[in-house]
């Protein structure tokens, strides 16, 4: 489990294609990795990863073939910048909301308007998971936890605060940028809720 608290932006140094999957490198370029073992999990852009192998300041992760088909990931390339969380525990205040790292779809951006105070931008959902994102409910976007601020449709709008802005891969958005997204997990609940009670 995570937070949506991106605690460092990374670079990606390498993409080794295997036979249906990827072995990613992904450089920290900080201290970053100084409390990580092999197997731990880190969110590497919304998409929760195992660390298979250490190096001084990079990792090594594999990316399944259900992963590259359901996540951006399949469009990766040598130099983006990526979100990192570590994994939750319980020592660890929750300030975002609870993340999974189990992407539900890609949404894409369709408009970015900048002002002094905050960045707006408004992404469109696939039209499967749109039901599940309402008006100030919580979403998670690429890894980052944030707050829906209207919702029309399939598309919604985000407000990202400078220091937001300036502290993850946010900063490379740009209209027709593609993002995971994975809905609140309370959504998924309220569902099976819903549909248990209707079926008994």
């Amino acid at each position: 489990m995570f937070t949506g608290l991106i605690q460092t932006v990374a670079s990606l140094a390498t993409i080794q294609p295997q036979q249906e999957s990827y072995v990613l490198t992904i450089a920290t370029g900080d201290d970053f990795l100084n409390d990580v073992a092999l197997g731990d999990s880190i969110c590497v852009n919304g998409v929760c990863l195992t660390v298979t192998q250490l190096h001084d300041q990079a990792f090594c992760v594999d990316v399944s073939a259900e992963t590259l088909a359901c996540t951006t990931f399949k469009n990766l390339y040598a130099g983006q910048a990526l979100n990192l969380e570590k994994a939750l525990t319980l020592a660890t205040r929750l300030g975002g909301h609870l993340v999974s790292g189990h992407v539900d779809g890609v949404g894409v951006v369709t408009q970015l308007q900048r002002s002094e105070e905050s960045i707006q931008i408004n992404i469109q959902a696939p039209n499967d998971i749109a039901k599940y994102i309402a008006r100030k409910g919580s979403i998670c976007v690429d890894g980052v936890s944030l707050t829906v601020n209207h919702v029309a449709g399939c598309e919604f709008g985000v407000n990202i605060i400078p220091h937001t802005w300036e502290n993850t891969a946010i900063l490379d958005y740009q209209s027709g940028s593609q993002v995971n997204l994975e809905i609140d997990l309370l959504a998924r609940y309220v569902e099976r809720l819903h549909e248990y009670e209707t079926s008994s």
